[in-house]
């Protein structure tokens, strides 16, 4: 049984609506201004919620901290040091208030994701409703606590880890008192080659965690994401910028305003399309059936009180008169009236007395 977990007035999990996070992260390029734009298209383009990463390079990294690969191939001088890139990709302190500000007047969170205690401290002073969690904090078991405490909704991505690491993070939150938990299964690479993706991954936290689950998205596109949804992922978060061309570790594998919001329809066409599960006509296939499904017809004129011999009936479109069901129990009943070759057969063409007590109006 998986409780839905609620942030900022919606519910979260298996039956709800998928909460679709626009992850502006760094792509803000330490611009406030640039962090306005991303807040608008991400609304513009119908994403749920907004979320940034709140971090002071200092307190991040240690001076001679290696980059990754891909934040070498995207920087625009590759000579900085892990550090260096952070400090410049920082979202001032004093900058995220106008941002939250800017996202709730338009009708979605504001979310970031802290580093350190003191980014955590910041965000929660700010009034976040949620806190987001990186996958390369799984294994901080110490930060997992503090971030447990607050109180407020976790949502832990788990890139890189095995589901032992993730139980050891899950038992962590659960032990400091924090019941509201979403585990976002990610691929930590960008991109992400959709061959390493495993969205099956994400029934396994599900059914061994009993929480609800999403996705990480480091995909190019958004097919992916629709893989996500179709198999259960209650969350999904991808990456947007206003340009994937701009200089900085996470643009390339962003998704632009545009293409943000062709995956919000995509995801909402998902899951309208997934549906309710139960086996049924839908209202708009009645007028279909009575067109394209069968019944039977007289295939001979008769005469009243004839009996009625194998070939007297057929099997045509369309569906008005009885069900092909009854044609093997129809052999030897007499008629009640005459009927015409083409014509449907109906009840009221043979006598009541040699009828099946179902057909019987």
């Amino acid at each position: 049984m998986v409780t839905p977990v609620s942030i900022a007035g919606r519910l979260i999990g298996p039956g709800q609506p998928c909460w679709i996070i626009a992850e502006a992260g760094v792509n803000h390029n330490g611009d406030p201004a640039l962090a306005a734009a991303l807040v608008d298209a991400a609304a513009k383009a119908g994403a749920d919620a907004v979320k940034f990463q709140t971090f002071q390079a200092a307190t991040l990294a240690t001076p001679t901290a290696a980059k990754a690969a891909y934040q070498s191939a995207n920087l625009a001088d590759d000579s900085l040091s892990q550090q260096a890139m952070l400090k410049a990709l920082e979202l001032s302190r004093d900058a995220h208030r106008p941002l939250q500000t800017r996202a709730a007047a338009q009708g979605i969170p504001f979310l970031s994701t802290p580093f350190a205690p003191d980014d955590a401290a910041f965000l929660v002073g700010l009034g976040v409703p949620a806190l987001k969690v990186s996958s390369g904090d799984l294994t901080n078991l110490p930060f997992l606590a503090q971030l447990a405490r607050y109180g407020l909704p976790l949502l832990l991505s788990t890139g890189m880890a095995d589901l032992a690491e993730v139980a050891a993070a899950v038992a962590t939150v659960r032990a400091n008192g924090n019941p509201s938990l979403i585990l976002l299964h990610c691929v930590s690479t960008y991109p992400a080659d959709a061959a390493d993706c495993n969205l099956r991954a994400m029934r396994t936290l599900q059914d061994t965690f009993h929480v609800p689950v999403g996705w990480s998205d480091h995909t190019i596109g958004w097919d992916v994401a629709v893989a996500a949804v179709a198999l259960g992922a209650c969350v999904v978060e991808k990456h947007l910028t206003l340009d994937r061309t701009m200089p900085g570790p996470d643009h390339a594998a962003s998704l632009e305003p545009a293409e943000l919001a062709a995956l919000v329809l995509a995801l909402r066409r998902t899951e309208a399309a997934l549906g309710h599960g139960e086996k049924r006509p839908t209202p708009s296939e009645a007028a279909v059936a009575a067109v394209a499904r069968k019944s039977l017809h007289w295939d001979q004129d008769l005469a009243a009180g004839a009996s009625v011999s194998q070939g007297a009936v057929t099997i045509l479109r369309p569906e008005a008169g009885l069900a092909p069901k009854w044609y093997d129990r129809l052999h030897g009943l007499r008629l009640a009236r005459p009927v015409l070759a083409g014509s449907p057969v109906l009840p009221a063409d043979f006598d009541p007395a040699g009828l099946p007590p179902e057909l019987i109006q």
